[in-house]
């Protein structure tokens, strides 16, 4: 695992700024610039898999990311996905055209293919695929669309999760979780985590509706959702916390510590994706291990696999998960 001190050398800045940075400190004045060098670093630490291939640039294929700039720092899931597809497309000789969800996307003439990051609605996936055929989906299960797509267990990774925590025993679960919204429409996805949760707890005769609280996928809604449910449910609290995604649950231990309640004594907390972030707060942070990095390196491989194959057939990847326990759980 990277320290501290590594990734302060590689975004040049101190160790005192990465810890701050790492931990969601809200008082700490720094620029968005130097909160995606802290976070690209500590994630591009992480990746040591490839060696970097030399050679001239074959091609060049555009990476359209579904959230803004902005929003990826808050949501380190995403950017950890589009730096493994970056780093594929590097060793492999490929440029890169980058476009953000706030961005014109106008795809050059000389791009290949498209990897799609996230999710998009039914009127995105269309002007997509209306640019080029060559186009992977990443986080986005577009096969009955018979388009490629790379995708995470879901079933698997919230079972582990439930399987663990109820076979510890807890009666009480809670779940915070997050809602996400398509750019500029109404419409919302739906989240797997809490749809199989809630089917989970109810095949257990566990299920309580009142321990479910919804709002954002970031640090600040996690911390706000948890001094609700503390607020609300007093000595009813659960005795553990499955979290949507670590950002909510990073901001949810803030509020526990804040209300004097121990983690993992009175509250265990688990969260989902296994961020980089995940290793430096405290207590450190168990959580679903998502392999990120290899969805986008699968993702481009699978536009690769299309481009050079001129394959008609759709293809759907799916990757496994793994449930890694730490300090926030006993």
């Amino acid at each position: 695992m990277a320290t501290i001190k590594d990734i302060a050398e590689k975004a040049n800045v101190s160790s005192a700024t990465v810890s701050r940075v790492l931990n969601y400190d809200e008082t700490l004045s720094v620029g968005d610039d130097t909160k995606k060098r802290i976070f690209e670093a500590a994630e591009a630490l992480e990746y040591t898999k490839y060696q970097k291939k030399k050679g001239k640039k074959t091609g060049k294929i555009a990476i359209v990311q579904w959230y803004t700039e902005k929003e990826e720092l808050d949501d380190l899931y995403y950017l950890s996905i589009r730096l493994g597809v970056e780093k594929r497309a590097e060793e492999e000789g490929y440029g890169i055209e980058r476009y953000f969800q706030d961005s014109l996307f106008e795809p050059k003439q000389d791009i290949e293919g498209i990897v799609a990051i996230g999710k998009f609605s039914n009127t995105q996936i269309k002007q997509l695929v209306l640019w080029t055929k060559n186009i992977c989906f990443i986080d986005f299960d577009l096969l009955g669309q018979k388009l490629d797509s790379v995708v995470v267990d879901f079933e698997q990774a919230v079972y582990s999760v439930m399987d663990y925590l109820t076979g510890k025993n807890h009666q009480q679960i809670g779940f915070i979780g997050g809602q996400e919204h398509y750019a500029k429409e109404t419409q919302t996805p739906p989240d797997k985590r809490s749809i199989l949760v809630e089917s989970y707890l109810r095949q257990k005769e566990l299920y309580h509706g009142k321990f479910f609280f919804i709002g954002k996928f970031n640090v600040t809604s996690g911390y706000q959702l948890m001094k609700e449910a503390i607020h609300e449910l007093g000595e009813d609290l659960p005795t553990a916390f499955f979290v949507a995604n670590d950002a909510l649950a990073i901001g949810a231990l803030r509020a526990l510590q804040e209300a004097g309640i121990s983690v993992p004594e009175k509250v265990e907390v688990i969260g989902f994706n296994d961020i980089s972030v995940a290793k430096y707060v405290y207590p450190t942070l168990s959580t679903v291990k998502v392999y990120t990095e290899l969805m986008g390196e699968v993702g481009f491989d699978l536009l690769m696999d299309r481009i050079d194959s001129e394959r008609q057939v759709a293809k759907k990847i799916t990757l496994s998960t793994d449930l890694i326990l730490r300090g926030s759980t006993s």
